[in-house]
């Protein structure tokens, strides 16, 4: 990026990463017609062409692969030098990958980890500093519902963002007192591009696990196009959590998002319960 004065910005200043379609998308129309500024990060800003033409100043597009540190260093520096801060960092490029865990490689995890997790968390510390200093900010976290439970298929991907989130659930009480919020989203099907156009990877299939995972595969894909959930009904939810006196540490998205959740959290607590005997019979004994 080329260095450039720092200049005048009327509301907020966001930085969203995969700003050129589905959530990112959708969150940067949101904050545009809220009357905010968006720094609007993609491997490909060249998409953003239009829209930036449409918003003169206020839509920014900016090069930004995610898995690049020195890239990372670079956006948030010269957001800062331009705009005088960032006051909301979404971190939301990602992708879905399908494959049992046998069927993943090493390769495959690690590359969705860096894509998925060390990239937000090096966000997360580049614009934490600024964030402090000035006693202000948000961190959004796109997860998942995967990111509270997981099942056949997308082990992977779960694992990614059950790691974003323990990350995230450490981050909001370490920054809360420098009057930072953290949210993490944890949509269930939205109509992105997420299940579409070949978007999704897919593992070499092992034959014993095709009961179990090759639904999923076609069931994925299938449902492109006809997905119950509406990005920019997410996106105003986004904004509304984050203008919340008590911002949510966790805010699901869509009503099966929210249905999964909660029977999640149901079945956890019951079998928590269930072995709780056995789990209090490890200690030694009192005043032992």
């Amino acid at each position: 990026m080329s260095s450039t004065p720092e200049q005048r910005t009327d509301g907020k200043v966001w930085l969203i990463t995969g700003a050129n379609s589905g959530f990112g998308q959708a969150i940067a129309e949101a904050a545009l017609a809220a009357g905010d500024t968006v720094v609007a990060a993609a491997r490909r800003p060249e998409a953003l062409a239009e829209p930036a033409a449409a918003h003169p100043g206020r839509l920014v597009p900016v090069r930004l692969d995610v898995t690049d540190q020195e890239q990372i260093l670079a956006v948030v520096a010269e957001t800062v030098q331009r705009h005088g801060r960032i006051d909301v960092l979404v971190n939301n490029a990602g992708r879905g990958v399908i494959g049992a865990v046998e069927e993943t490689t090493d390769a495959e995890l690690r590359d969705l980890m860096e894509l998925h997790f060390f990239g937000p968390a090096a966000l997360t510390r580049a614009v934490l500093p600024h964030m402090r200093a000035r006693g202000a900010g948000a961190v959004v976290q796109m997860s998942s519902m995967g990111g509270r439970f997981s099942f056949p298929g997308v082990g992977a991907y779960s694992a990614t963002k059950f790691a974003l989130e323990g990350l995230s659930e450490a981050l909001a009480k370490e920054v809360a007192g420098f009057g930072i919020k953290v949210l993490v989203v944890e949509p269930g099907s939205f109509r992105t591009g997420f299940a579409g156009g070949g978007a999704l990877a897919h593992s070499a299939p092992i034959e014993a696990y095709e009961p179990l995972v090759g639904p999923v595969r076609t069931g994925l894909p299938d449902s492109d196009g006809k997905q119950p959930g509406d990005p920019a009904k997410a996106a105003a939810a986004i904004l509304a959590a984050l203008a919340a006196e008590r911002t949510p540490l966790r805010l699901a998205l869509g009503t099966d998002a929210v249905d999964a959740v909660l029977g999640n959290l149901d079945g956890a607590r019951k079998e928590a319960e269930a072995w709780a005997a056995v789990g209090r019979g490890t200690d030694f004994p009192a005043g032992g």
